[in-house]
């Protein structure tokens, strides 16, 4: 991709070219604008990720765009999506729900898109597709924030898909020849679509993902009961005028509308992202695992980690230096504790609690990922 699409990826998209060119500084050790960028941009997470308990079908799934068969019947709808700054931002005002399932070899997603003026000019694959309106698709099968997939769509069925060694901010660059082998889309349109003359309703998608096309490096990514993954949907919306009887869009950034609001303008941060939970039985209740409850006390060690290097050229190699306490208490009366081992330019960080066995492990790329033993 181009220099400037490439930056407007790693920050979300919705940036003005003045913050667009700051992200350029992100990756240029030493500057005092990628200090600012960074702290704006990557502060820990304190908002709470929205999860969905995906239900396993036996039922065969016809992808043509057109979510009313039985099956989808039997799946919930999530929650109606909000700006990806959360309720720092007002409501949508377009309604969209995504609904899951899964069998033995494919995810299936379903999304409903409400939409007055169905649109869309992208027809070859792996444009960089949201130019138009579209939906969007990120997953990160083992939750380790690296090695990871993103998929989009718009209203004709042109995919754009990528695999993300590792994000943006830690110097990862989008593998746009990667594609998701024998994955299944289709797209519906309740109205008509490029006809400014008339009033739509909604366009649907369909996709049925293949879990072998999710399994980089032979690493098998097939989900089983109990499996949880990390997930997040995006939708971009242009606002646009008619004039001479076609769409056009308006001089300003589109809207970024997502089921799990990320609270920065940046989907590439995928520790903010929902939970994905599958099951093989009815009336499941999701619950977070005792582990994933200690990472965020992980993320405050790496973003006070990237602070200190700024301000000193090296990592802080106790915790001490970087203000944080080696004893946390949890939310309901877990005593974590934290262990930080480090050298001027690498450190590992790891946490370890009263309510899980093992230990949870980030390093200084953002590199998450659980010990048992």
């Amino acid at each position: 991709m181009k220099n400037e699409t490439r930056c407007r990826r790693q920050t979300g998209r919705s940036l003005t070219s003045k913050m667009a060119a700051g992200m350029v500084g992100l990756m240029l050790a030493g500057t005092a604008s990628s200090a600012q960028i960074f702290s704006d941009a990557f502060r820990p997470f304190t908002g709470v990720p929205r999860h969905y308990v995906c239900y396993q079908t036996t039922d065969s799934i016809q992808i043509d765009g057109n979510i009313t068969e039985g099956a989808w019947e039997k799946a919930p709808w999530s929650e109606d999506f909000k700006d990806i700054e959360g309720d720092a931002k007002p409501a949508p005002r377009l309604r969209t729900r995504v609904k899951m399932l899964w069998d033995s070899q494919y995810l299936y997603i379903a999304a409903s898109l409400e939409e007055p003026h169905v649109w869309g000019t992208l027809l070859n694959h792996d444009t960089i597709i949201f130019q138009d309106n579209d939906f969007e698709v990120f997953i990160d099968p083992d939750g380790k924030t690296h090695q990871y997939y993103e998929i989009e769509i718009n209203a004709l069925n042109t995919v754009m898909d990528l695999f993300m060694v590792k994000p943006y901010r830690n110097g990862g660059l989008a593998m746009l020849n990667w594609d998701t082998k024998g994955i299944r889309t289709a797209v519906h349109v309740n109205g008509t679509i490029n006809n400014p003359s008339d009033t739509d309703k909604e366009w649907t998608v369909e996709m049925a993902i293949p879990y072998s096309a999710l399994s980089f490096f032979d690493k098998a990514q097939r989900p089983s009961d109990n499996t949880l993954w990390r997930i997040n949907f995006s939708r971009v919306e242009w606002d646009t005028d008619i004039k001479n009887g076609a769409y056009v869009k308006q001089r300003k950034p589109e809207n970024n509308w997502v089921w799990s609001p990320q609270n920065i303008i940046n989907m590439h941060a995928p520790e903010r992202w929902g939970y994905l939970l599958f099951t093989t039985k009815e009336h499941t209740a999701f619950q977070l695992p005792a582990a994933e409850e200690a990472r965020p006390y992980l993320w405050k060690v790496y973003w006070a980690q990237q602070q200190y290097r700024q301000a000193h050229g090296r990592y802080a190699n106790n915790l001490a230096a970087l203000q944080i306490p080696e004893k946390q208490r949890g939310s309901k009366g877990q005593t974590y504790t934290l262990r930080l081992e480090a050298t001027s330019s690498q450190f590992n960080a790891n946490i370890t609690g009263t309510d899980f066995t093992g230990a949870v492990y980030i390093d200084q790329e953002g590199k998450v990922y659980y010990n048992s033993k």
